[in-house]
Order: C-alpha cells, then structure tokens, then sequence
C-alpha cells in the first residue's frame, strides 16, 4: 500500500470491520445533515412562531418546487458519489476525477436553467401546487429569494457527497455543520429583529449555503485531497454524464415526482378542507424529514462502503453493511412512529400556538405515521440499489412508496373518507411498498451470490 494519506483511506474501505466503518463514516453524515436539518425546522418554528400560521401554510406551497430544484441537485450528486466509490474500488482514480469535473460543470448549468424557469413561472406554479390567496403572497416572497441560493445549495449537496465518498466524511460533516450553525444565527436576526418575515428565512438559507459551498470548494483544490480540482476534467464528456445520471435518476426521479404528491396532497385538502390542513402537512413533512434525514445519514455512510466494496469484488463486507444500515435506520423510524402517533398535538406546539392548526397536525401524524417503522428499511434498500449501480430496482423502490401507490390512494381514498384520506393514504402505501421491496431486495442478493466477484461496468 502507497503511503499517500489519500490512498490510506480509501484503503481502509476494504480492510476495516464494516460495523466501524459504517459508524466512522455515518457519524458525520448523520450529525452533518441532521443539524442542516435542523436549521431547517428552526426557520419553519420561526415563521410559524413568529409570521403566522398563514405563513407556514405558504411554506408548505413552496415544497413542490423545492422539491423539483433538490431532483436535479440529487441527479447529479448522488449519481457521482456512487460512481466515485465505485471505481475507485476498482482502481480507477482517473475516472473518479472526470467524474468531479462533470459534475462541477453539470451542476452550474442545470441551475442556471431551472432558477430562470422558475422565476419566470412562480405564480402559476405557487397556484398549481395548492396556493390559496392568503397563501400565495408568503410563497411567492420566500421562493424570491430562495431560488438563486438553490444554485449553492444544490453545489455543496453534491460535492459534499463526493468528499464523503473519497475519504472524508469528517469534513464532509463541518460543511453541513458550517451553514447549519450560519444559518441559525441569522434567522432571529432576520425574522425578528429586522422584521424581514419569511423573505429573512429565505435569504439566511441563502447565505449559509454560500459559506458551505464555498468550504467545500476549497476542499477540492487542497494538494492533499484524494480528488482535486485540475485541468482536463470540466469539459462533459458523454459516458461520464449517462455514467453519473444512470444512478442519479433513481433519487431524482423520486424528487421530482414528490411535487406531483405535494401538488395532489395540497389540492385535496385545499377541497375538503382548509390552509390549517395544508399547514399540517408542513408540519409533518417537517417533522418526518429530521427523522428521514438521519436516515440518509446513514446511507450516505453506507454508500462509499458498499460502492468501493463492490467495486472491488467483496460481497460479504456489502451484505454486513446494508444489513447494518437497515437495523439502525429502522430503530430510528420506529421510534419517530412511536412519537408521532402518540405525541402529535405536542409536535403541533412546537411549530405553532394555533388551535385549528394543532388540531389539523394532530390528525395528521397520528395517521400518517402508523407504518413509518418500516420506512427505514425502503430507504435504506434504495440508496443500497444505487450504491451497486442497479439504477432500474433503484428508481422502482424509490417509486413504489411515493408515487406508484401513493398517487392513486391520494386521488381515490379522499373521494370517501375526504381530509382523513389524504392522511390514511400514506400508512397505506408504506404497508404494500414494504412487501415489493423486499422481495427486490431478496432476489438481487441471490443474484449476488451467484457471482464468484461482484463487478459492475465502468465505462
């Protein structure tokens, strides 16, 4: 083995116990996106606290479109990061390079496209995803400002992630933590002192993620780091960019799809019952993604350890790995299960002092939440499914729970059951998702196992 710090850590990839590993390099990504996560519900318990349930409300609107802007950061960053593991396992750390410079270059310009349509198009889009008059005029302000920062956002997400996957998931940490802790620091100032209301919390987003994109940039162009910015590896290059998309799709596809669940979900309650509803789905999207962030935590600590190990041919450190993953992912959600169909009116509290609000989220978790337990397990078998390359069963799991059974329930169930069946559609749908899943799951292991060396295509 070389003595190069660099390739010192990726060695430990195939040589360590993968228990350690798992911890040494979930750790960070937990405490890393669980603190973005954080500032993340620290700006919606500030705009619901301080602005007003109307304003929560309008945040709620804008999830859609945040989602289609995270789709297309995750294309492409969840999609290198795999790659990057994947052949550097297999020696290849020419190809990890090129795959930096493309998606440096992929990320700028996707952004440039999506913030210009958006900008030009929020209103109708605001209107579409379930916008009410008292509602809109919050959305459209903090989507303003937001957009341009999605840009920033989506360049530290997908970078972080390579950093993680080349052998630093303690830096990978601070670069959440840094605009975590901006980003916290800003909002009273923002929203409170200077009065600025939920354009503030939008544009203390803004200038968090600026500092994190501009820590992890600078990583890249450090000496001693395993990937580095240099000449050559910016101009696209066809095969790297199928290479990053064909796994990114997974992921991608499942946000993007999220706004049309969002848009249905907004404009069924918006019909049978009212903005306290849709207000309550912004609690619980709250709520449950600081648990699914902790999830991805773990998957993001998985990744780099799944990916490098297959690459390079040792499908039994893979199999403890994914299994870890999803003993610790599944804890997590049961106990989120327990709290929110147990506590919810005291979830409800924390964002808001309005009754019809509290009650509207206390109907919300105590339902919604009845099969969350198993939500671990779906999660973590997608980001296994993109880890290994398998782009197609990645897609379909990521899609079975949010769209190709949830879209259907959210369209019938409120026929009969109104306000309550956009709430039942949800326990349902994790239920029947869970059963395919694991039926997935079990079939490509079998096929793991009769490969004498797991490999996967690296051109």
């Amino acid at each position: 083995m070389s003595d190069n710090p660099s390739d010192k850590k990726l060695f430990e990839l195939s040589t360590v116990s993968v228990g350690r590993l798992l911890w040494k390099y979930s750790l960070p990504a937990v405490v890393g996106m669980l603190v973005m996560a954080l500032y993340n519900v620290v700006d919606r318990i500030f705009i619901g606290q301080w602005v007003g349930p109307d304003a929560i409300a309008g945040l709620a609107v804008t999830f859609p479109v945040m989602n289609l802007t995270t789709a297309i950061g995750v294309l492409i960053g969840v999609g290198a990061s795999a790659r990057v593991s994947i052949v550097l396992g297999a020696g290849r750390p020419d190809r990890a390079q090129e795959m930096l410079g493309n998606a440096l270059s992929l990320t700028i310009i996707n952004g440039i496209i999506y913030i210009g349509f958006f900008m030009y198009f929020i209103d109708p889009l605001l209107l579409l995803f379930g916008a009410s008059q008292a509602t809109l005029p919050y959305a459209r302000e903090y989507m303003l400002v937001i957009l341009p920062g999605c840009l920033l956002t989506n360049l530290t997400f997908g970078l972080n992630n390579i950093m993680r996957a080349s052998g630093y998931p303690g830096r990978a940490m601070v670069t959440m933590m840094i605009g975590a802790v901006v980003n916290v620091g800003l909002d009273p100032l923002f929203i409170y002192v200077f009065e600025w209301g939920i354009g503030g919390a939008a544009l203390a987003t803004d200038i968090a993620m600026l500092v994190s994109a501009i820590f992890v940039l600078a990583h890249f162009m450090r000496r001693d780091s395993t990937l580095r910015f240099t000449r050559g590896i910016y101009r696209l290059r066809w095969r790297t960019v199928v290479a990053i998309i064909s796994i990114g799709a997974a992921p991608a596809v499942v946000n993007a799809a999220s706004c049309i669940v969002n848009a249905i979900a907004n404009n069924s309650l918006l019909r049978y019952g009212d903005d306290r509803d849709i207000g309550a789905v912004g609690i619980m999207v709250t709520f449950t993604s600081l648990l699914v962030t902790v999830v991805l935590g773990i998957c993001q600590g998985m990744q780099p350890i799944v990916g490098y190990n297959y690459g390079a041919g040792r499908l039994d450190r893979l199999r403890r790995t994914y299994f870890l993953a999803v003993l610790a992912a599944t804890s997590l959600t049961t106990f989120g299960a327990v709290m929110g169909v147990f506590f919810p009116a005291e979830i409800g509290r924390v964002f808001t002092t309005d009754p019809a609000l509290i009650a509207a989220t206390d109907r919300a978790l105590s339902t919604c939440l009845l099969v969350f337990p198993v939500v671990g397990f779906q999660i973590v078998s997608t980001s296994f499914f993109q880890s290994i390359g398998n782009a197609t069963e990645s897609i379909v799991v990521g899609l079975l729970r949010q769209v190709i059974f949830l879209i259907p329930l959210l369209l019938i169930l409120p026929r009969y059951f109104e306000v309550d069946g956009v709430w039942m559609s949800f326990p349902v749908s994790d239920a029947v998702a869970t059963i395919v899943t694991a039926v997935l799951i079990v079939r490509t292991f079998r096929q793991l196992n009769r490969r004498s060396a797991v490999r996967t295509p690296l051109s």
